[in-house]
């Protein structure tokens, strides 16, 4: 059957078409132009830390973060298996070792104790995942870098406007970054951000983020760089999505109480907010009481006409990062149970009622 109700798609209601016609009509469709700046200084706003800079894309986002902070060969990187791939490989791209940990049981992000517990003499840094869109425990993780000294990540991907204790994640952390890929909760189409307020680590990212480049001497290199630019017609969308960030946010947390409500008495459990916490929910997920049930609900649901993902598959398990056995136990139960469910700020309450019933009826046949 045809999909009637998509997993996710953007909502481009605003200001999109006409900020693009604006760079299309003065010719400024590549990496220069007023809208990269202006994205950058309204993102940096909105989140309330002192320095954003554009990229192409929220991967080459925590690449960048990392090389900014020097970290390469010989360094480990805690991070949690419970993530999207991307997290993982970008620290292998700079010959340093990932270290999984597990996550919490009962708000699913990165577990503090276990990061205490895989802290060695190479650890670099910690790299925070707000997987899904809700925070992680931020003071525990601040105490423990602290501590050893050590190095904060906070990947946001999936996390714009989520607050820990009324303040944005992504600023309590070294450096944060941001993924603005279509099915984020603000999209340039591909795009990222890295922010922070250490100007001397905003500076190293805007140094190799643009090919190296020197900033006094025209067309002289002094590092190696890359050239993970965001183009002008991306930021142009994104501004626009920057707009309506408030906007999508409520819709998407009314979207997810419309789904606690439609499936409470089922054997399943919504993911839900943890109390000092505000969840942005970029993807509603339902954890299944029985993971032999996982796949044959997607299949009734696809029948159906109504897109789901699995939850993200600890990366751990992967052949690239298995070479050698361990258990995360939390995050493996959470990886065989967990699905995604449609999320995007464009459903209506009705769609949510049928993707409810459609759960229903499939539980009902049980």
């Amino acid at each position: 059957m045809s999909i009637n109700i998509p997993i996710y798609q953007p909502l481009l209601t605003g200001n999109e078409k006409k900020y693009v016609n604006d760079c299309l009509d003065s010719n400024w469709i590549s990496s220069k132009g007023k809208y990269v700046q202006e994205f950058e200084r309204k993102f940096a706003e909105y989140n309330q830390v002192k320095y954003a800079t554009t990229v192409s894309n929220g991967t080459v986002a925590l690449h960048l973060a990392m090389v900014a902070l020097g970290i390469g060969l010989d360094d480990e990187v805690i991070v949690p298996t419970l993530t999207y791939i991307a997290s993982v490989n970008t620290i292998a791209y700079t010959g340093a070792t990932p270290v999984f940990v597990d996550s919490d049981k009962d708000t699913w992000q990165i577990n503090p104790e276990d990061v205490k517990r895989k802290i060695t003499p190479k650890t670099k840094a910690i790299m925070v995942v707000h997987l899904y869109g809700h925070p992680c425990d931020m003071d525990a993780i601040m105490a423990i870098a602290n501590e050893h000294n050590l190095f904060v990540i906070e990947d946001c991907a999936e996390a714009f406007g989520s607050k820990y204790k009324d303040q944005y994640v992504g600023t309590f952390g070294h450096i944060s970054t941001f993924s603005f890929f279509g099915n984020k909760t603000i999209t340039t189409g591909e795009g990222g951000m890295v922010v922070t307020n250490d100007q001397t680590l905003y500076q190293r990212c805007v140094h190799f983020k643009g090919q190296g480049l020197a900033e006094h001497r025209q067309y002289w290199h002094d590092v190696i760089g890359f050239n993970y630019r965001m183009t002008n017609i991306c930021a142009a969308i994104g501004l626009a999505q920057l707009e309506q960030a408030d906007d999508f946010i409520a819709k998407k947390r009314q979207i997810a109480e419309w789904y606690k409500d439609g499936l409470k008495d089922l054997p399943l459990v919504v993911h839900q907010e943890s109390a000092g916490c505000l969840h942005t929910y970029w993807m509603v997920n339902i954890v299944l009481e029985d993971d032999r049930q996982r796949d044959p609900l997607r299949e009734h649901l696809a029948d159906a006409g109504i897109e789901t993902r699995p939850m993200f598959y600890p990366v751990h398990t992967m052949p690239m990062y298995s070479q050698k056995f361990q258990r995360h136990p939390v995050a493996e139960d959470l990886g065989w149970r967990g699905i995604n469910i449609p999320s995007w700020p464009g459903l209506s309450e009705n769609d949510v009622k049928l993707v409810c019933k459609q759960i229903k009826d499939y539980f009902g046949d049980c």
